[in-house]
């Protein structure tokens, strides 16, 4: 069983599945809220590890998804810059535990570093989970 940190935006539906799925697993995790968290450069930039620039945002951001930003546009200090500015920008979930910092919800990769089974169990893939759950985004902001 592992603490982890999971910073997502409260109300996601998405973040809802994801936590469900560490919990399921024995974990014990502390939801903390992305948009309302006071960032440093240094302390974002820590949970993007290898990823490339344009994995730092979120693409199902408002501003990434009509086109008003391009990920790809940007070096890395001008999008740090960027998402500093605009938390829903950062792609999320943040994930901390024991030390390590993981930026988004690949489950395979979430259960190499924490586990996604209890005792041993297989961990069997359940679907998409990083894309929006929320087919009427329009309506309910509470995935942008």
């Amino acid at each position: 069983m592992a603490h982890i940190t999971f910073y997502t935006k409260i109300g996601c539906l998405t973040s809802q599945k994801q936590l469900a799925l560490l919990q399921e697993a024995g974990h014990q995790v502390l939801l903390q809220d992305l948009l309302a968290h006071s960032w440093t450069a240094e302390e974002l930039k820590s949970y993007f590890g290898t990823l490339s620039v344009q994995e730092w945002f979120n693409p199902n951001a408002t501003r990434v998804k009509t086109g008003e930003l391009d990920p790809e546009a940007y070096a890395a200090d001008e999008a740090l810059a960027l998402l500093l500015e605009d938390h829903l920008l950062i792609r999320r979930p943040l994930l901390e535990s024991g030390g390590s910092r993981k930026c988004g919800f690949d489950p395979a990769a979430i259960h190499d570093w924490v586990g996604l089974a209890k005792n041993g169990d297989a961990f069997v893939f359940r679907g998409d989970l990083s894309s929006c759950s929320n087919p009427d985004v329009v309506a309910h902001q509470s995935c942008l």
